[in-house]
This record gives C-alpha cells, sequence and structure tokens, in this order.
C-alpha cells in the first residue's frame, strides 16, 4: 500500500491509542456518598432548629444557666410526696450521672433572697446534681407567683406517678396560698367540678391522715372520697389515728397504709362501745301505746305491745303490701315535683 493511500485511510480511522496502565490511568474524581449528603443535611437541620429554639426562649425571656444545686429552692407550693421508697429517685441520679442531665429544670430568681434561685419544677433533679455534685442546667424565666404555680402543675399533669391524693393536696396549697380556683384549675389542667372533688377530698382528710398513708399511687378517687366520708364521724377518725400512731404502720408500702387506715376507719376497735340503739314507742290516735320502734345502724324493729290483740300483728303484714305500695307512689310524686 502506497503512503497516499495510508494517508488517505488514517483519514477516516480512529488513531491508535496507546495502553494504558496502572501509571496512565487518570485518577476518578471522589465521590460523594448520598448518606453523606443526608448525614450533612440532617446536621445543619438540628442546628437550625437548635438556634430556632433558642431564639424562642430568647424572644420569651428565658435563659438557660448551670447553676450551684445548693442556691435553687423549692417551690413554695409541694405537689408531690417526699417517696419512703427512693428506687426511683436513685434510677434518676445514676441516668444523670451517666448520660448528664438532658432536661433542664425551670427557675426564677428568688423574690426573697438576693442571688438565689426558686424552681417551678426539677425538684429531683436538683436534688440528685446537688448529691452528685455538679452543676444543675436551668431555664430562668421571670414569673409571677401565679404562673410559677400554673408551670409547675402543668409540667407534673402529664406524669402518670402523680397521684390522685397529691394532686388533690397541691390544689389544696394552691387555693390556701390564695389563688383563685381558676388557677387551680389551669395548674392541674382540670374543670371546676373535678377541681372541687380534689379539694374537698384534700380538706376533708387532715393532714398528718395524708402525710401517714402517703402517695398510695393505686389508689383513685373513689375510694378516697369513701374514706373522707368515713372519717368525718369522730370515733372512725380517733380509730384512724390510732392505727397510724402503731410503729407497724409506717413499714408498710404506702397503698397497704391506706388499706389499713381504711380498715379502721370502718371496723369499731375491740372494746369500743357500740352506738346505743334508738328507740321510741307509737301510740294509737286515743292515745294508746300499741307498739315500740328500736332502730339500730343497720336495722330497724318494730314490736306490738303485749297488750294489743295479736290479730293486730296479722292484720299489719297483711296490709304491709299497700302501705309500701302507697309510699313508694307518694315518694314518686313528691321527687316530681322537686326535679
Amino acid at each position: 500500500m502506497s503512503k497516499r493511500t495510508d494517508t488517505i485511510k488514517s483519514l477516516f480511522t480512529a488513531p491508535q491509542s496507546s495502553a494504558l496502565s496502572a501509571d496512565n490511568m487518570p485518577a476518578a474524581l471522589p465521590r460523594v456518598s448520598s448518606g453523606s449528603v443526608r448525614s450533612l443535611k440532617d446536621s445543619f437541620s438540628e442546628v437550625e432548629k437548635e438556634n430556632e429554639e433558642l431564639r424562642e426562649r430568647i424572644a420569651s425571656g428565658a435563659v438557660i444557666l448551670e447553676i450551684d444545686p445548693s442556691l435553687v429552692d423549692p417551690s413554695p407550693l409541694a405537689d408531690r410526696f417526699r417517696d419512703q421508697d427512693d428506687s426511683s429517685f436513685e434510677a434518676l441520679k445514676q441516668s444523670i450521672a451517666q448520660r448528664g442531665q438532658e432536661v433542664p429544670i425551670l427557675v426564677r430568681e428568688h423574690p426573697e433572697a438576693k442571688g438565689r434561685y426558686q424552681s417551678a419544677y426539677g425538684h429531683r433533679r436538683v436534688r440528685a446534681t446537688r448529691e452528685l455534685g455538679i452543676s444543675v442546667k436551668a431555664i430562668l424565666r421571670s414569673l409571677s407567683d401565679e404562673a410559677l404555680v400554673v408551670a409547675q402543675g402543668l409540667e407534673n399533669a402529664p406524669r402518670e406517678d402523680l397521684s390522685f391524693i397529691e394532686r388533690a393536696s397541691f390544689a389544696m396549697h394552691i387555693e390556701d396560698a390564695g389563688h383563685s380556683r381558676s388557677v387551680v384549675q389551669d395548674a392541674l389542667s382540670v374543670d371546676r367540678a373535678e377541681a372541687s372533688k380534689l379539694l374537698a377530698v384534700a380538706r376533708s382528710v387532715p393532714a398528718e391522715v395524708i402525710q401517714a398513708i402517703g402517695k398510695a399511687p393505686k389508689v383513685g378517687r373513689g375510694r378516697w372520697q369513701s374514706f373522707a366520708e368515713l372519717i368525718k364521724d369522730s370515733a372512725a377518725l380517733k380509730r384512724v389515728r390510732a392505727a397510724i400512731a402503731e410503729p407497724k404502720f409506717a413499714e408498710r408500702e404506702t397503698d397497704a397504709r391506706f388499706l389499713a387506715a381504711f380498715s379502721a376507719a370502718t371496723r369499731p376497735s375491740r372494746g369500743e362501745p357500740s352506738k346505743e340503739p334508738d328507740e321510741k314507742p307509737v301510740f294509737s290516735v286515743s292515745g294508746e301505746k300499741i307498739a315500740h320502734v328500736r332502730q339500730a345502724e343497720r336495722e330497724l324493729k318494730l314490736t306490738i305491745d303485749k297488750n294489743v290483740s295479736t290479730t293486730f300483728a296479722a292484720f299489719l303484714v297483711d296490709q304491709l303490701p299497700a302501705l309500701f305500695d302507697a309510699f313508694s307512689k307518694k315518694s314518686s310524686g313528691q321527687e316530681s315535683t322537686e326535679a
């Protein structure tokens, strides 16, 4: 083939490339994985979220501090009872020791002691950090007395371990501090009717009895209301006070202490004189004594006088259905009128 032919052929064919080796292989462009991109995006989102929360706190006048827990005093209104069993507190303390305090407490500057703080909630976190010898993380906010109480109640309202009697006692403390019933409702997230029930129980059961029994988490409103009704009787309350004074009473678990107190209220103690039954005579229209009635706590006994003919008793028994029917109709009519 002539040189001219080779030249023309080369115009229509690709030039022969040199073999690529490891030395002359072009370096590949670095690739960024989609996971890394997502991670970076999430990081920016988290930072943006934290900045937004910080802006909201600044806008609301809240500042996050790390302060000496010995400078933090509890709210003047107690909303929780001190547990006899500290196992839950020890678990919280261990968690803070291992992972740090994840949720800050809420405080305000103490209204009466300069340089100190007053907590709305987070009392156990304060105690835990104090015992661990570390600072406590706190949100500092300007709070009125009313706002402090409401914040305290709202933080604890969703907690399942806040028992009925703790909530009832807290409601009473709020009202006794001079706050209105509406503040009680806001702090406990309840309506007026429920607030009234809480307060009724708290005011019916003496404080020393409540403290002796404790939080009793398994005891609901119904049984506390029944207990409050029982101890309206002075003899029943006396038996309860005697029961809680026994050394073995405090050794029981809190729900068991309630049951022991309830039992004391319902059953007279040995040697206690029973209530004398009421007795009264029954006279005829002419003034003749025909019977007497003896009414005890659980029964009523009608005794026909011995001077009255025995046939009167049989007549009375025959008339009882008609008498009861007349009584029922009369009672029903009175209820309709009252309604």
